[in-house]
């Protein structure tokens, strides 16, 4: 088994272990590692390099930033897109799931330099902008679900949603299938809970 494959594996293992696969109602047999990268007011960015790290509400402000580690599968674009399916709270997930990022048309960076993980570019606004985790202080942490797709011809024709639309109740399993996007082939997760300066407020 080569490295890159191990880490798939290793990625699969996190997802069932997460029981994410249940949750959101998607098969996942990725073909592609996905890396997400936080950038931090102060310090080196944070970059999710295996799936199931547990971080704080201030390291992932974001915006985050995405490569894709491993050989080009196809020529692009690609849709991502990041749920927190825990919401209000992993026991009572009432208003599940939460879409925090929703966007099409990234493309492959063109840089020479970039061989084998390569930044992903969005080229159009985003459905859905980026907002930060802010699960509740003395609660358990959410899971926060990135995954990756292969664009369909109907995404960019899709009326389901646009930047004003509430962030709850969505049904990424739902929407995958009725844009034509079919089952994710990157994705990753983690964990985020209160800051521990906050946790006794």
């Amino acid at each position: 088994m080569s490295g890159e494959d191990q880490r798939l594996s290793n990625v699969i293992r996190a997802f069932d272990k997460a029981n994410i696969t249940e949750t959101i109602k998607l098969s996942f047999n990725p073909q592609v590692l996905l890396e997400v990268t936080f950038p931090q007011p102060l310090g080196k960015p944070i970059t999710l390099e295996r799936a199931g790290v547990q971080l704080t509400i201030n390291e992932t402000a974001g915006p985050p930033v995405f490569s894709i580690v491993g050989n080009r599968i196809c020529p692009g674009p690609f849709v991502v897109i990041l749920v927190d399916p825990d919401a209000l709270t992993p026991q009572n997930p009432a208003i599940s799931q939460i879409r925090h990022f929703l966007a099409g048309n990234f493309v492959y960076d063109a840089s020479p330099t970039a061989k084998y993980r390569i930044p992903l570019t969005n080229t159009t606004p985003a459905v859905t902008e980026f907002v930060r985790p802010r699960p509740f202080v003395g609660l358990d942490a959410h899971r926060y679900i990135f995954l990756l797709f292969e664009q369909s011809a109907a995404f960019n024709e899709q009326t389901l949603f646009n930047p004003a639309s509430p962030r709850a109740y969505f049904n990424i399993s739902s929407f995958a299938a009725t844009v034509g996007l079919g089952q994710p082939i990157g994705g990753t997760f983690m964990w985020v809970g209160p800051d521990p300066s906050t946790a006794s407020l």
